[in-house]
C-alpha cells in the first residue's frame, strides 16, 4: 500500500488542494499530516467527505485554532502518534527533537514537519521522512511524499499546477 505524507500546509489552498489532487490521482490508501494546518477551513480539504481515505493528523505549533481544527478533524491529537499499518509502524510528530528516543528507535517510519526541509533518510533501520512543505512559503516547493507501506521507501513529489 502506498499512503500519502504531507506537512506545513499553512493555509496555503492552492498548493493545499494541488496535493491533495496528486493523492487522489495516485489512489493512496491513507494520509497523514504532519501538522501546520493552521485554520480549520484549510483542513476541510481532507476531511472524509472530501478525501474518503484513513487520515492520521497531529497539531503542529502554528496551530492555534486547536477547538477548530478538532471539530473539522476529531481524530487530529497533540501527538506523538503511534499507528500500525501494514505491519509497520508509524510514529509522527510535528517536531522530531521532541520525540522520545524510544519511539524513534522502535518505529519503522517518522514522520516529522516543522522544518520546512526535506528529510528522506534510513537510520539504523528506521526510515526518516520530512515532506518538506506543502505550502511553499519559505522554499517556493510544494513538496509532499509517497510511502511505499511494502518497501518503506519514499519519493519526495515537487507538486506543480
Amino acid at each position: 500500500m502506498k499512503v500519502g505524507v504531507l506537512s506545513d500546509t499553512h493555509d496555503r489552498l492552492t498548493t493545499f488542494r494541488r496535493a491533495v489532487a496528486l493523492f487522489k490521482r495516485l489512489n493512496v490508501g491513507a494520509l497523514f499530516h504532519a501538522g501546520d494546518f493552521v485554520a480549520p477551513f484549510a483542513a476541510k480539504l481532507i476531511t472524509p467527505s472530501e478525501l474518503p481515505m484513513p487520515l492520521h493528523c497531529v497539531y503542529g505549533n502554528n496551530d492555534g485554532e486547536r477547538k477548530g481544527l478538532k471539530a473539522i478533524l476529531p481524530d487530529v491529537i497533540e501527538g506523538p502518534l503511534r499507528v500500525t499499518l501494514g505491519g509497520k509502524k508509524i510514529v509522527m510528530l510535528h517536531w522530531i527533537e521532541s520525540l522520545a528516543a524510544d519511539d524513534v528507535q522502535s518505529a519503522d517510519v517518522v514522520i516529522t514537519g516543522h522544518t520546512h526541509e526535506v528529510v528522506n533518510d534510513t537510520r539504523n533501520g528506521t526510515l526518516l521522512l520530512n515532506p518538506g512543505e506543502c505550502c511553499g512559503w519559505v522554499t517556493d516547493r510544494c513538496t509532499v511524499a509517497v510511502l511505499d507501506m511494502d518497501t518503506l521507501k519514499a519519493d519526495i513529489i515537487e507538486v506543480h499546477e
